[in-house]
């Protein structure tokens, strides 16, 4: 079985996340805040060799990818391999929308006014579905539709020929993503309630078949 380390990186902080805004497909750019984060990051990784790199094809992961392998000094990998199976959730009609407020029109009319409301009682993948269910154009992706995409992204690094047994590879992700890694494969340690900081570290090993989570947000 080949097992695969990976470090999965959240992008820097954005505009977007300092105004509490949706942040799907939609984008914003890395802050300065963002900017020296994902350098901090990058001087942490200095030393780890990576055989591979990925992210999301949004500026603010490719941006703080770049930022990262930039500080690398044990790898020859000057920018990721970008692909859409990476996004973040694709929150529909409500990109970019001020985040309490699309949480609430998601969740009120069940009696769960805030994400926080929603997770607690049921799950995130019962959050995705409920916007999905609230969306005026039922754009936004539902629990299923979003595994079935991000699953590819998985696929994609289980497939690259390059990579053998115990090799290194960085990948770039999201805020819910994380979260939503966490509830899937997490076996209930984590609070899903908080979201990982930006630039925070995770790791993870990607087996054949499976995803281990050894740390989070770190």
């Amino acid at each position: 079985m080949t097992k695969l380390n990976l470090y999965v990186v959240r992008h820097g902080q954005t505009y977007f996340n300092i105004y509490n805004k949706l942040q799907g497909w939609s984008n914003s750019p890395l802050t300065q805040k963002g900017i020296d984060g994902a350098v901090a990051t990058g001087k942490r990784l200095a030393n780890i060799h990576f055989d591979a790199a990925y992210c999301s094809d949004t500026t603010r992961a490719m941006d703080t990818a770049k930022l990262i392998l930039k500080e690398n000094q044990a790898s020859e990998i000057k920018a990721p391999q970008t692909a859409m199976f990476f996004r973040e959730e694709f929150y529909g009609y409500y990109e970019g929308n001020d985040m309490a407020q699309a949480w609430y029109l998601a969740g009120a009319p069940h009696g769960l006014p805030t994400f926080k409301d929603i997770v607690t009682k049921y799950s995130i993948g019962k959050a995705k579905d409920y916007l999905k269910e609230a969306d005026p154009f039922h754009q936004a992706e539902n629990n299923d539709e979003y595994w079935a995409r991000v699953d590819q992204g998985f696929d994609l690094i289980r497939h690259n020929p390059d990579l053998k047994d115990g090799d290194n590879v960085l990948l770039i992700s999201h805020g819910n993503t994380l979260l939503s890694l966490m509830e899937r494969f997490g076996g209930g340690k984590y609070d899903l309630t908080v979201r990982p900081a930006n630039g925070s570290l995770t790791n993870l090993t990607l087996t054949d078949d499976d995803v281990i989570v050894e740390s989070y947000n770190k």
